[in-house]
């Protein structure tokens, strides 16, 4: 009788202990989850959200690349690659993000603050970013302190990196490695795409579609302001009145400012604060050669033979020009 009563006891125990255990984990997931919800972080750590929101690749069917579904606004950026590499070589890859350095964004909190810059390089099949044992010491210079993620476990040719200070990393050196066609039979001699984006400043959008406070705000319905209140974390609570007698309170975050007034009538759409965004995205797409060392040996040995030839043609032709010359003499 004791025996079975200690059983049931040690068994009651165990199962406590594994609704405590199944508890803590369901709070931890809800907490990871939620926290960019309740807690919204700065739009910064896109590379982030670009892994979160299209895991498998960074570029869509249409050759859009999923960062701008967040970043709104359009901006330059350009890529240089060099025009053909050999294989097994370590060579730069320059992302360019350019931006008034003067401008000020919108952080989260609603104060203003200093852009950061981030980008997506999408490279060949077999590119990746060079071990450090590899990389030249001028090259080292360029890339101290920088880190480099691959965009997935299988996918070392996608390289994403930021957030970085943007008044110090407008051009970003990536440290590439070529594929070596000798050790890798999947890989080729011959010309590939290369795709970057690059953003610089905070998003527009959350990857769950919520606004961000670094955006534009406006009216879901017509009617008139009947009320403008401040809210505890500066933002606006801003009344609308409709035709109808019914009341619509759109809330606002601090950052954006307001450009109505408390008795003004406004249309469905219309804007209710400016746009703080001083950022954008944008994308560029270059080509790089997988050169072949034959080819170019080949190629120097037929510009050779052509030197060559003409050398040739030149002294026989001096040779005919005596001989002319000495049967006119004669």
């Amino acid at each position: 009788m004791k025996k079975a009563c200690l059983a049931a006891t040690l068994l009651n125990r165990q199962k406590a202990r594994i609704a405590k255990l199944f508890l803590v984990a369901i709070a931890t997931l809800g907490l990871f989850l939620t926290s960019d919800l309740v807690f919204p972080q700065s739009a910064a750590a896109y590379p982030f959200w670009a892994q979160q929101t299209a895991p498998e690749t960074p570029r869509e069917p249409t050759g859009r690349i999923v960062c701008a579904n967040c970043h709104l606004a359009a901006k330059p950026t350009d890529v240089e690659v060099p025009q053909s590499v050999l294989p097994d070589t370590v060579f730069e890859a320059v992302v360019k993000v350019p931006y008034d350095t003067a401008a000020q964004q919108v952080l989260s909190d609603g104060s203003k603050g200093g852009l950061n810059v981030g980008a997506v390089l999408m490279l060949p099949e077999g590119f990746k970013i060079a071990p450090e044992d590899r990389i030249p010491e001028e090259m080292k210079e360029k890339v101290e302190g920088l880190y480099y993620q691959p965009y997935s476990e299988d996918q070392e040719n996608v390289v994403i990196i930021g957030p970085l200070p943007g008044d110090q990393y407008q051009e970003i050196v990536f440290p590439v490695l070529s594929p070596d066609p000798k050790t890798d039979k999947n890989i080729h001699f011959g010309k590939y795409a290369v795709h970057v984006g690059g953003n610089r400043g905070r998003g527009q959008v959350y990857p769950t579609g919520d606004k961000t406070n670094n955006t534009v705000y406006n009216a879901s319905v017509a009617g008139t302001i009947s009320k403008i209140a401040t809210t505890e974390d500066s933002g606006y609570e801003v009344t609308i009145k409709t035709e109808s007698g019914e009341t619509v309170v759109e809330t606002i975050p601090a950052g954006p400012e307001l450009i109505v007034t408390e008795g003004e009538t406004v249309s469905a759409g219309a804007l209710l604060t400016n746009n703080p965004n001083v950022g954008g995205f944008g994308q560029d797409d270059g080509e790089i050669v997988l050169q072949d060392p034959n080819r170019i040996k080949w190629l120097m040995a037929f510009f050779a033979a052509i030197m060559l030839s003409q050398t040739f043609l030149v002294l026989k032709k001096k040779q005919i020009e005596k001989v002319q010359a000495a049967e006119m003499n004669f």
